[in-house]
């Protein structure tokens, strides 16, 4: 039974030199004249197989074999190298024997089909007298033909050998399944070879997770997993990070993290790739201080970082707003050898660009190209997007110019970027420009462009233009997401026209998608602005108590249902209005509850509508709640706050508010 192969062998693939000519000129066979026949040339390779097959040590016959030259078209050509795959196998010299075996296969492909010369090399393996090796030699065709990509191939072999091949043949062709992307035929293998009596290896244990994590069957995974270890098989640093890195990509960090202690206890040391798996999971979550501390670990067991681990940093300190901290680490990279690659230089940029600093950005640009990496219309869009973020749209378009004139091939995103810097202005007119210039520039509006400009007129109040523009989407075959969906409902809100929202939230649930927090913000808030506060209470609940059962909050983003600040402001202040300061109370409270922190806005609403009802005791213990808390009160609250006790002929607490406000250096609005 196969039971490891040697790490090093003698013998290389390049090394067997497989020729196709006739003639040859050996010390020990003289070339056959010009005038020989087709017989002396028979009785030649005839001689050349018994010297070969004479030869007791298998490297000594093999290299008999390479000095001579045999044409591989006829069954009797190949006795010689399939006698040599035997006695290489019967030495234990797998991996030689394996080469042997590819050599012949990519010379036979040459004039065969893969399933021909398959078949071709199989009978020949088969044809001699001592069978009692052909169930190894067999299996390191199997694997050798996995290893090339012949999979059907190769369990062509596997069916056809009749008895079941040793567990590395058995893996090795569970993994080319997997490799090519047939995991149910992977399965299907796997489960035929377990009831012919297979008992499945380490490596195999390793294939089969891997397979289950890579489809997102971690539950499948994890079972295996349980199996392996009942079986009292250690996993291996491969197999334990296999399933980390399905955790965090499905945002199990708590389990992920759970995961790699079981390793270390196991006394299994996680590598680089373990590493910056982990890292980046907690980067996706941007939980940076954990992926600095995982870093610093890192690098205390030994283990150096590559451009992955340095990118992984770079994103996540730029994602929580220290791109200068990210950009310290440039000198990281020199200090270990590494040279920041392009996606390094985009995540520095974007972060650069996100807070403000444009001139560090273009400047990072420049140094880009120093290092030979030319920007793209990706890392132009950015510098774009960060334009357009601090209000600078003109400047925005005149770097689409320039890439323009560069012959830079523009996309969607940069016009898109470009229009919704001028819907934010308000500028209608120029975002259609553009529009018209993307359109004659063969690039067509998408989804995006449209519900920019849908959200663009919203603003304006141009509903004649918005319903023009949905109609057109819908001509054009696009489907509109959620984003268009929410600036209709909300665009009609603002119109007053209450039906057509409704209507519009009607067709969203009906095409199957999901509203999102914005999107019930603007339900919420026209339902209450309407005076239809049983309703949007009701709303509230139905949409979003179902998901905080049992759910985690730094899991969730705005695509989710799961209340935000936002939402629960929408809601406090259509209560307010109403009167229902109680109730509006019960719901700031349970914000606390979700593990949301009301903010300054919360707080305002909160606090006039206990003025409004004359709840002292409640505004007082809410100012000391907002110190609390470290909710530094704007210009909004104290102006509430001074006028509140104004009314209610507090003067000195008026007078007190008044003071407070001058010396906190906030300008008058």
């Amino acid at each position: 039974m196969l039971k490891s192969f040697p790490l090093k062998s003698k013998l290389k693939l390049t090394d067997l030199n497989l020729r196709t000519t006739i003639s040859v000129s050996t010390s020990s066979s003289p070339p056959l004249p010009p005038s020989s026949s087709a017989s002396s040339s028979a009785h030649f390779s005839s001689n050349l197989t018994s010297k070969i097959l004479n030869r007791k040590s298998p490297y000594r016959a093999l290299g008999l074999l390479n000095s001579a030259s045999i044409r591989l078209d006829t069954p009797k050509s190949l006795q010689p190298h399939s006698e040599i795959i035997h006695s290489l196998i019967k030495a234990k010299l797998y991996i030689d024997a394996r080469c042997l075996i590819k050599c012949l296969l990519e010379t036979l492909h040459k004039t065969h089909t893969p399933r021909r010369a398959c078949s071709v090399v199989f009978n020949a393996l088969n044809r001699l007298e001592d069978s009692k090796s052909n169930r190894y030699v067999f299996g390191v065709l199997i694997i050798a033909l996995s290893e090339m990509g012949l999979v059907d191939e190769a369990c062509w072999v596997y069916r056809k050998m009749g008895e079941l091949p040793a567990v590395q043949a058995c893996t090795t062709l569970l993994n080319g399944f997997v490799k090519t992307g047939r995991v149910d035929s992977m399965w299907e293998l796997y489960r035929e070879m377990v009831s012919r009596g297979a008992v499945p290896s380490v490596v195999t244990y390793g294939v089969l997770i891997d397979a289950s994590c890579n489809v997102g069957e971690i539950t499948k995974a994890r079972l295996l997993f349980g199996e392996m270890v009942e079986r009292n098989m250690q996993p291996t640093v491969v197999i334990y990070t296999a399933l980390i890195h399905r955790l965090c990509r499905e945002g199990k960090m708590l389990e992920a993290e759970n995961m790699f202690s079981t390793m270390r206890e196991a006394g299994v040391l996680p590598n680089l790739y373990t590493y910056n798996t982990l890292m980046d999971g907690y980067g996706k979550v941007a939980s940076f201080q954990k992926t600095l501390d995982l870093y610093q670990e890192m690098l205390g067991q030994g283990v150096l970082p590559n451009i992955i681990t340095f990118g992984i940093l770079t994103d996540v300190l730029c994602k929580v707003g220290q791109s200068l901290t990210a950009r310290n680490y440039f000198v990281c990279f020199i200090k270990f050898g590494v040279v920041p690659n392009s996606y390094v230089y985009k995540s520095l940029l974007d972060g650069y660009c996100k807070a403000g600093n444009l001139s560090a950005a273009v400047n990072l640009v420049l140094e880009m190209e120093k290092f030979g990496i030319s920007p793209d219309v990706f890392t132009f869009s950015m510098l774009m997007k960060g334009y357009c973020g601090m209000g600078r749209v003109e400047e925005a378009e005149g770097l689409l110019q320039k890439m323009d004139k560069a012959g830079v091939l523009l996309n969607s995103v940069v016009y898109n970027t470009l229009i919704d810097g001028y819907c934010k202005e308000e500028n209608m007119e120029k975002a259609l420009e553009v529009c018209a210039q993307m359109t004659e520039k063969g690039v067509e509006p998408d989804i995006i462009t449209f519900s920019t400009l849908i959200n663009g007129f919203c603003k304006t109040g141009n509903m004649e233009a918005v319903m023009g523009l949905y109609t057109e989407m819908v001509i054009k075959g696009l489907v509109p997401d959620v984003v268009a969906y929410t600036a209709l409902i909300d665009g009609h809100f603002k119109d007053g026209n209450m039906k057509a929202a409704l209507q519009l939230h009607k067709e969203m649930i009906e095409a199957g998608l999901s509203p999102n927090v914005f999107t019930l913000s603007c339900l919420i808030d026209g339902l209450c602005k309407d005076g239809r506060i049983g309703d949007a209470v009701k709303l509230f609940l139905e949409k979003t108590r179902a998901r905080m059962d049992g759910s985690e909050m730094d899991q969730m983003d705005a695509s989710d249902c799961s209340p935000n600040q936002v939402l629960y402001t929408a809601l406090l202040q259509g209560l307010c209005k109403d009167g229902e300061v109680f109730k509006a109370s019960k719901f700031f409270s349970d914000m606390r509850s979700y593990g949301l922190k009301p903010d300054v806005l919360a707080y305002a609403v909160i606090l006039q509508g206990h003025f409004e009802t004359k709840h002292m005791l409640d505004v007082m213990m809410l100012q000391a709640d907002m110190l609390k808390m470290g909710i530094t009160a704007n210009t909004i609250i104290y102006k509430l706050l001074a006028k509140g006790f104004r009314e209610l002929g507090d003067l000195r607490s008026a007078r007190r508010c008044s003071e407070d406000f001058l010396k906190s250096g906030l300008s008058v609005v």
